[in-house]
């Protein structure tokens, strides 16, 4: 199964705006076949863009329902991606220096955590009672939840959430928070094309077809 490298990525700009990357052909079929071509594909297995290691991974799994694995911060700094994290930067309002993240759920003291996910108030209440996740709380969905500030995050929150609590009742917490991350990485994949998308992209890199309202809604 492959990971999406900074290769993968060599014109973040593009999914963000439109703007061609370089070399597109028009036809996302041919151009997907010409990448393979120049081994400039993501390596091929049963998901592009991700691996087993990270759907198993607790440290992406963010309580909230905004699953780190999906989300650009984390792609950017998965991949070394300099670019990436400039673009992502601009979106947030920090340095790119500043914009890197392994996910928000990594034990004490993290490695590499987000500023602003340090200071999530959804993250510090799912610790101090015990859980991991939102979707084992019986007070959800709570404030925190409807006042988010975010609107596209709160939309995704909502959607997440009832889902993991599904796949952990059928199949039990661990396996089915695992697929509950699967299948957030499944959905982040361009409908037409078939490439790795990043949480909140709103034009597939590759094909330029809009991906926003089939997923989360304009930013």
């Amino acid at each position: 199964m492959g990971i999406a490298h900074k290769k993968d990525y060599p014109n973040v700009v593009g999914t963000m705006t439109g703007a061609d990357p370089d070399g597109f052909t028009g036809d996302p079929r041919q151009e997907r076949a010409r990448r393979r071509a120049l081994g400039d594909a993501p390596r091929g297995g049963p998901m592009e863009g991700w691996t087993e290691e990270e759907f198993a991974d607790r440290d992406l799994m963010a309580p909230c329902g905004l699953y780190c694995g999906t989300c650009g911060v984390y792609i950017a700094t998965r991949d070394g991606n300099e670019k990436f994290k400039s673009v992502m930067g601009n979106l947030y309002g920090t340095k790119p220096e500043e914009t890197e993240c392994l996910g928000c759920m990594q034990p004490d003291p993290p490695k590499n955590l987000y500023g602003y996910c340090s200071l999530c108030t959804i993250r510090q209440c799912v610790k101090s009672k015990g859980y991991y996740s939102c979707h084992q709380c019986g007070e959800w969905p709570c404030d925190m939840i409807g006042s988010f500030s975010l609107a596209t995050g709160r939309r995704v929150m909502e959607r997440a959430i009832p889902i993991w609590r599904e796949k952990a009742a059928a199949l039990g917490d661990e396996e089915g928070s695992v697929e509950w991350a699967r299948s957030e990485c499944e959905r982040y994949h361009c409908s037409f094309c078939g490439e790795p998308l990043f949480r909140g992209a709103q034009r597939c890199r590759a094909c330029h077809k809009q991906v926003a309202y089939e997923l989360d809604g304009s930013l």
